[in-house]
């Protein structure tokens, strides 16, 4: 199998899997009944008449634009499945013989616009019906560092805002989130999260993905977010030292804050067996209603509500290049942006009118 090409961030190429428009493949025309010597032939379909050997395109003249290697709709309107179907083939030739394309740091746009997006769609737009404010709020281009609040036991949160990003934004913008160590040392998640574009929450990579004109995800509140008891939900824990302001600063990437009201609930974590916790090398292990008691089914996260606001961001533009080496105003931003997500977590749990609906 051929070795995947690493590309650098700025290689202006066309998305992957997107074909080059080929003209129209020329066919018969469909039918033809009986006639008469010389005359022209008769189409037994409705409509008008195609001449013989005129080239058939796809709906919208597109000929086998959407990566379907010229594959044509026919005349009955089934060549959508015809395109789908081509179209999943060369993703799977593709993938066998290593002809896509990722960044230094392992995202693979293909794969994640065509099967992870996919596979995380139904649980944010069925499950969990997921309501959208603000998203217009994070830059059509450019670097922007976006801030949120975390929570759930499982870092589905993370994810949900990766899907809100990609399918709400008028730019269509993708979400580079800052994952813990933790989650680059399972197997399979490792690989499914560089893929997804995750890298390590770190500010060195962080600040690369800035500068190269990035949205980039972070959630201060890490395993003490994720890992609070039910109790204390929508209270955000510390924002640790103000890391992710200094890294905004030095990119002079402007910081949007997002507070994320449903997470809280999927999994009411009402105990934590930190022996156990200890044993497995998890930062905490997890005792709800129904898990571990319920086995696998108690796994299964509850149906709640949820909405996603993106605030007004703060510029970091302004401040000369030594500010991210100033405590006070490190300190100072982080407040406010810890303020702002807070403040309006609070406001989002006034309007709500159910945990479930």
């Amino acid at each position: 199998m051929a070795d995947a090409k690493v590309i650098p961030f700025d290689d202006d190429r066309p998305r992957a899997g997107a074909a080059t428009p080929r003209p129209g493949r020329r066919r018969p025309l469909v039918g033809g009944g009986t006639r008469r010597k010389g005359e022209a032939p008769v189409s037994p379909l409705p409509g008008p008449q195609v001449p013989l050997g005129a080239p058939v395109d796809a709906p919208g003249g597109a000929s086998g634009a959407d990566g379907t290697d010229g594959v044509q709709a026919d005349a009955g309107g089934g060549g959508g499945w015809e395109r789908r179907i081509a179209g999943g083939l060369a993703f799977l030739r593709r993938r066998i013989t290593g002809e896509y394309e990722v960044d230094e740091f392992g995202y693979d746009k293909e794969l994640t616009d065509q099967v992870l997006m996919s596979l995380l769609r139904p649980l944010y737009e069925k499950y969990f019906r997921v309501e959208v404010k603000g998203v217009e709020n994070i830059p059509a281009e450019g670097g922007a560092l976006v801030v949120a609040n975390h929570s759930g036991v499982l870092p589905l949160d993370g994810l949900m805002m990766q899907v809100a990003v990609h399918d709400n934004h008028p730019a269509e913008r993708h979400l580079r989130l800052l994952a813990a160590d933790l989650v680059f040392m399972l197997p399979v998640v490792n690989e499914l999260a560089r893929k997804a574009g995750h890298t390590l929450a770190c500010a060195e990579d962080a600040e690369r993905l800035l500068r190269r004109g990035e949205v980039v995800g972070v959630m201060p509140e890490g395993f003490k977010g994720i890992g609070k008891p039910f109790g204390e939900r929508y209270k955000l824990q510390r924002f640790g030292r103000g890391g992710f302001v200094s890294t905004a600063l030095r990119a002079g990437a402007p910081i949007v804050p997002c507070s994320i009201v449903g997470a809280e609930e999927i999994y009411p974590m009402v105990g934590n067996a930190k022996t156990l916790a200890r044993v497995l090398g998890l930062p905490y292990f997890p005792l709800t209603p129904t898990f571990p008691w319920l086995g696998p089914l108690g796994a299964v996260p509850l149906p709640t509500k949820w909405t996603i606001q993106f605030g007004e961001p703060i510029p970091t533009d302004g401040y000369p290049p030594e500010a991210a080496e100033d405590p006070m105003l490190m300190f100072n931003l982080t407040d406010q942006v810890r303020e702002q997500i807070q403040h309006t977590l609070y406001k989002l749990l006034v309007q709500r009118r159910s945990v479930f609906f």
